[in-house]
């Protein structure tokens, strides 16, 4: 009984241990379609960014100000383009950083919708986009805008689920 009981603490603990590094999330919307589709299962590290930065193409969960029909907050996730002191501009269905046009080959479309002019990302902030661009509620749309590194929750690690689709990140 003691062994059982102790087995039963031992994976608590574990648990406990790993939820507070990783973080399960489910994909609500096509906005990263083709990368992530609806009721995809991602585990985010939760702890990804306090010994290091947020880069370019990191995929990441955030807070927003936007709610659910239930009325809960809606979290998005999306792609890093921008990071602090990049000069982001969208044009002819083109995403520029810093003068020099992206080589996007994740994109759904292969475009960007709308045009931008030249933004400056500040510090600590993120201008992030889905990719798919015809559908996704981005730093384009000013609801949303740049994202904090506070409003991070943490950056994509694991697709779990499809199985088929396993993938890290």
């Amino acid at each position: 009984m003691f062994t059982a009981l102790r087995d039963v603490l031992i994976a608590l603990a574990l648990l406990a241990i790993l939820l507070q590094f990783f973080s399960p999330t489910v994909v609500r919307e096509h906005s990263m379609e083709d990368t992530l589709k609806e009721n995809d299962v991602l585990y985010i590290a939760k702890q990804a960014y306090l010994f290091g930065e947020p880069q370019h193409g990191d995929i990441v969960v955030f807070h927003t100000v936007l709610e659910t029909s239930g009325g809960s907050e809606k979290a998005l996730v999306k792609r890093i383009i921008g990071v602090p002191g990049d000069r982001i501009s969208i044009s002819g269905g083109v995403v520029f950083r810093n003068g020099a046009m992206l080589d996007e080959p994740y994109l759904k479309t292969g475009h960007t919708s709308g045009e931008l002019s030249e933004v400056v990302v500040p510090p600590d902030s993120y201008f992030v986009l889905g990719d798919n661009r015809e559908v996704s509620n981005d730093s384009r749309n000013s609801a949303i805008g740049f994202v904090s590194k506070q409003q991070l929750q943490g950056k994509a690690l694991l697709r779990i689920f499809p199985l088929a689709d396993f993938r890290v990140f």
